[in-house]
């Protein structure tokens, strides 16, 4: 990749998370009747949203930006030698783009309208799929990428700060999933999904300052 090209792809890195986050803290705050507390984010995609526009296009800039910069992660490990690690964030990437074009059914987890034998669509279904890739593989991404890390002397410092990432992620995950609905699970969702973001944004601010 020639140089400008790496400095671009790695830049993603940063503009991503920035993108994503600028996009759903605009959009809870322009929506009525949703609550940062116990909503998820994705909520504010559904075609009963505001402007589901706003957090389609994070999604889409977060899934893109995410697979470039892994492209530039690969390169400075050295490609193959690098592992699975690059290659996870781009599935994760790829997760945060299907996660946008299949956007959920409604806004809210328990609209007041919504009959009781309320079924989710298949999109709703491959929603809650890529969501699913999302959440396994930015968690297992900074394990893989690990002891490639430690090998390069400008990154060896960030390698325990993916682990940290990870194993706090896990933690939330776990509690997230057990109960998705559960009370208060808005704010861990946005905490458990920032953290990847802010390990790879450090990741990609410590490569440009190369």
């Amino acid at each position: 990749m020639k140089p400008t090209l790496q400095k671009l792809a790695t830049a993603a890195g940063i503009f991503g998370p920035a993108a994503f986050t600028v996009a759903f803290t605009t959009s809870e705050r322009r929506q009525e009747g949703y609550s940062i507390r116990n909503e998820h984010i994705s909520g504010l995609a559904a075609p009963d949203a505001r402007n589901p526009e706003v957090l389609l296009t994070g999604f889409l800039v977060m899934g893109g930006s995410t697979i470039l910069f892994a492209t530039a992660l690969r390169e400075r490990l050295g490609g193959r030698r690098g592992g699975f690690g690059p290659i996870l964030l781009a599935l994760s990437g790829a997760g945060a783009i299907g996660a946008g074009l299949l956007r959920r059914d409604r806004m809210l987890l328990h609209p007041p309208d919504q009959p009781d034998d309320y079924r989710q669509s298949w999109k709703n279904d491959g929603h809650d799929i890529s969501a699913g890739v999302i959440y396994t593989t930015s968690v297992a991404a900074p394990l893989f990428l690990f002891r490639h890390l430690r090998r390069d002397p400008r990154l060896a410092s960030l390698a325990p700060l993916g682990l940290a990432a990870s194993a706090t992620s896990l933690s939330l995950m776990a509690y997230f999933s057990t109960q998705v609905d559960r009370e208060g699970n808005g704010l861990v969702q946005r905490v458990m999904v920032s953290l990847p973001m802010v390990f790879m944004s450090a990741l990609a601010w410590r490569m440009l300052g190369d």
